[in-house]
């Protein structure tokens, strides 16, 4: 397996196909590089190097008891990017790692980073409050925290239903997804995961988002209902300087699964502009 160390001694794991212009690409809560796969498959048969990681405490990576939180899983990022000396890339990032790829550029620049796509992402600020009542409550993400706590696998499986819109009229969502999603899920640490909820709905990213000095392109479905459109890519796109909404009418949060063909022709599309 490909691996590299992190300065506090960190093992992530990550894929690296192809060759060309890189795209990095950031998985969302739970999940693992493994979400990106029919993304990855598509650009890199078209000309494109492609290079996805489990974030610390996912996947194939270590599960390191510290550093679960966005700072350091953008530095974590990052610092795949130097070891691999990526430069004109582009960062695609889903969900949580949307907002993952807000805080690198946040953190450290677009001097390696062309261009970035935001796909169902958890940017701005998630939970509900003031300036965002269209967020989620606290109180559903304490239940969120607490189910994990009580029987982690059974609410993998339960999430599925939302995560894809299973409980939409005629979705279009199979057993393989599900069971993609639960396999991906227990791969991870029960410490890393439960800590990643606060991380991707409590951190503010509004000033990173000001700072992306680069094209954005903001995808999101306006079915969304694990990251709600109104609080998530709607304000994005009017933050970022340079970026452009483009909605998915009826879709679901794995717009990655439920929205393949349209999302893969879009990420072509705009690696390609």
């Amino acid at each position: 397996m490909a691996t590299f160390t992190t300065r506090d001694g960190t093992s992530i794991y990550y894929k690296d196909w192809g060759s060309g212009t890189p795209v990095v690409f950031s998985h969302g809560w739970p999940l693992s590089s493994d979400a990106w796969e029919a993304q990855m498959m598509h650009l890199s048969s078209n000309g494109f190097r492609c290079i996805a990681h489990d974030r610390r405490g996912h996947g194939r990576s270590s599960q390191p008891f510290a550093g679960n939180d966005m700072d350091t899983y953008a530095d974590d990022l990052y610092a795949l990017m130097e070891h691999l000396d990526l430069r004109g890339a582009m960062m695609v990032g889903h969900s949580t790692g949307g907002g993952e790829v807000v805080r690198v550029v946040g953190r450290h620049g677009t001097s390696r980073i062309a261009k970035a796509v935001l796909v169902s992402a958890v940017a701005p600020y998630l939970v509900r409050n003031e300036g965002s009542p269209e967020g989620v409550p606290l109180e559903a993400l304490d239940g969120l925290r607490a189910s994990m706590l009580k029987d982690r696998s059974q609410l993998f499986q339960d999430f599925t239903t939302v995560f894809f819109g299973a409980n939409r009229p005629g979705a279009q969502v199979t057993q393989g997804m599900r069971d993609s999603f639960w396999l991906q899920g227990m791969m991870g640490g029960l410490k890393n995961e439960y800590d990643c909820i606060k991380a991707f709905s409590e951190t503010d990213l509004t000033e990173d988002l000001k700072r992306m000095n680069i094209p954005v392109l903001v995808i999101h479905g306006d079915d969304d209902q694990v990251v709600p459109i109104a609080a998530a890519g709607m304000r994005s796109a009017k933050i970022a300087p340079q970026a452009t909404l483009k909605i998915y009418p009826g879709g679901a949060h794995a717009l990655t699964d439920v929205a393949r063909e349209q999302l893969n022709a879009d990420l072509l599309a705009f690696a390609r502009s």
